[in-house]
């Protein structure tokens, strides 16, 4: 199968489903955390499956590719930093925490590999 779209990445669904439930899960946190915590997980998760997208645009320049896969493993990892601290803080059931950072390693999982040999996802002239 051709993966035309970095939609059709499960990796990008997954990233993008990462944001969805953060974003919803944040709506309740408390208003006094809402720049320093709540934007900062939408902000992180979001820009995960952002970057794919533009990691995925840059395909036909191996470096860029790799650049913002890069950025999406940091972004990943800042949300999973960023949602330790909301559980810890109680803003985050223990259940709420473990779906979200399950999928914030499910994602790093699959960046790895692209990572470590973006050849298959590269444009060839």
């Amino acid at each position: 199968m051709v993966i035309r779209l970095a939609e059709e990445l499960i990796v990008y669904e997954k990233a993008y489903q990462l944001a969805k439930k953060s974003f919803i899960l944040t709506k309740r946190f408390p208003r006094d955390v809402a720049f320093a915590l709540t934007s900062q997980i939408r902000r992180s998760s979001r820009s995960i499956h952002l970057n794919l997208r533009e990691a995925w645009a840059k395909r036909r320049y191996p470096a860029h590719f790799s650049g913002k896969l890069t950025d999406c493993d940091g972004e990943a990892n800042e949300t999973d930093t960023s949602l330790d601290f909301a559980k810890g803080c109680g803003y985050l059931t223990i259940k709420e925490h473990t779906e979200l950072t399950n999928l914030c390693g499910e994602v790093g999982r699959m960046l790895g590999p692209m990572l470590r040999n973006p050849r298959p996802f590269l444009i060839s002239d």
